[in-house]
């Protein structure tokens, strides 16, 4: 008997689909397909790779409202934030149109031989695991300048949303990439290890959680291939006493309760220090209790469910368990199915699952200290490492304390976010590598060394 995956509304629970996993032979026949396509590919010159990326941007943009229906419907996402992400990888891909020529060419490098520069070529295939939080974002900011860089992608997506899975690999498709180019491949986790043993597979990006990180990374040392990995993150967010709560409170509660909280860059310890904290505690409590619960699909829903169940239930023990310890529930702490209530936990300590443990949810940990120097402190006590966030009037006081963040990430009176121009990554288990920018157009490249005497 074949095996299939299902996929299901995570708000109503609602059967969408049911998709067959791809057979051992058909895995075999995408692998051979990338590996054939990648010979001819990797020649394409940059201007016409960047033809088909203007496709890609029209496909994207023309079925912008198919598309954001679709993610929504996988994993929960409030439509808007759906639409949002979809224009947003619009942007990605324009920026890399712009940029991507700039980005691969050349690099001369004065030496004492006749010519001397590093040439980036294409690796050949990569395997991308991508995560179900942001289905179609996560792909793109991987594929985009993988792909116009020469390489070739396969990619293994969570298997709740397999519907944008595949839309993405036809959206590639009818832009005019070559077949085999972007490839999804519908199969579990067990197919993993035999793909990176494959000879075809040169290197491999994972997001995802820590304990995947470990097993890509293993794996991945096991073959010696190039490995990137996003992972889990426990992101402070620093309010010092001269913070502008009027201005800044809307961003904060963004921080932690954007995507139902599922965002590995959230704001998930919101460390304050006690001049400021009881103001924040009531302007912040009365801006999450004014979120608006509904259907996902509806234009006013600000909050819905998580993507699964147990996702929820999983939430549920860690704040329970903190509870246990001491902490106090100012708002929230109730489940039902898939959704978790928008919550808030004071007398947070550092021995709590809530400050110790990443929170995929819309949880927010706060925690009371007594000064600045307190706040960096505690804030740097994770073994977690990709972003921090400071509210403070003085940011020139606070660009003076980037070196004492470990992290991937800080960010003055804003919340930490991907952009295109930038690079993002982390830092201890949040991973290595970097993706967006040049860098992530430069992630799986042979940067070769060239030298030429007459």
């Amino acid at each position: 008997m074949k095996k299939t995956t299902k996929t299901y509304n995570p708000y109503n629970g609602n059967h969408l689909e049911t998709y067959m996993l791809d057979s051992k032979s058909r895995l075999d026949e995408k692998l051979d397909l990338a590996d054939q396509t990648f010979k001819t590919w990797k020649n394409f010159k940059i201007e016409d790779r960047l033809i088909l990326l203007k496709n890609l941007a029209d496909q994207v943009f023309e079925n912008k409202a198919e598309l954001s229906l679709l993610m929504t419907s996988e994993m929960g996402k409030p439509i808007t934030e759906s639409t949002a992400e979809i224009e947003k990888c619009i942007l990605l891909i324009d920026f890399y149109i712009k940029n991507a020529e700039q980005f691969l060419q050349d690099d001369i490098i004065e030496t004492e031989a006749h010519e001397s520069f590093i040439s980036y070529d294409p690796l050949g295939c990569v395997l991308a695991i991508m995560p179900w939080n942001y289905p179609f974002w996560q792909v793109f900011r991987f594929a985009v300048p993988t792909l116009t860089a020469g390489n070739v992608a396969l990619l293994k997506h969570a298997s709740n949303v397999t519907g944008c899975a595949i839309a993405i690999e036809k959206l590639f498709i009818n832009a005019g990439f070559p077949k085999g180019c972007f490839q999804t491949l519908v199969t579990d986790h067990n197919a993993i290890e035999e793909l990176m043993e494959n000879d075809i597979v040169k290197a491999v990006s994972l997001t995802g959680s820590e304990k995947a990180g470990r097993k890509i990374a293993e794996l991945a040392g096991k073959n010696l291939k190039p490995s990137l990995l996003e992972l889990g993150g426990n992101n402070a967010c620093i309010v010092l006493k001269d913070a502008d709560l009027n201005r800044h409170m809307d961003t904060m509660v963004k921080a932690r309760m954007q995507n139902s909280g599922q965002s590995c860059i959230a704001a998930k310890r919101f460390i304050v220090v006690e001049d400021i904290y009881d103001e924040f505690i009531s302007k912040f409590k009365t801006k999450v209790e004014a979120l608006q619960y509904g259907n996902p699909t509806e234009e006013n829903t600000t909050m819905s469910c998580l993507a699964r169940e147990d996702l929820a239930e999983t939430l549920e023990e860690q704040v329970q368990s903190s509870i246990d310890l001491g902490a106090k529930v100012l708002l929230g702490h109730t489940r039902e199915g898939a959704y978790y209530q928008p919550t808030i936990l004071t007398h947070v300590t550092k021995d709590m699952a809530v400050f110790i443990e990443e929170t995929f949810g819309p949880v927010a940990a706060v925690i009371k200290v007594k000064s600045e120097d307190e706040a960096y402190k505690t804030a740097s006590t994770s073994k977690f490492g990709l972003g921090t966030m400071v509210f403070t009037a003085d940011y020139e006081a606070a660009s003076k304390r980037i070196s004492e963040i470990e992290d991937g990430a800080f960010f003055i009176n804003d919340m930490v976010k991907s952009d295109p121009r930038l690079p993002f990554g982390g830092t201890k288990i949040s991973g290595y590598g970097r993706e967006l920018s040049k860098e992530g157009m430069l992630a799986f490249v042979n940067k070769k060394t060239v030298y030429i005497n007459n």
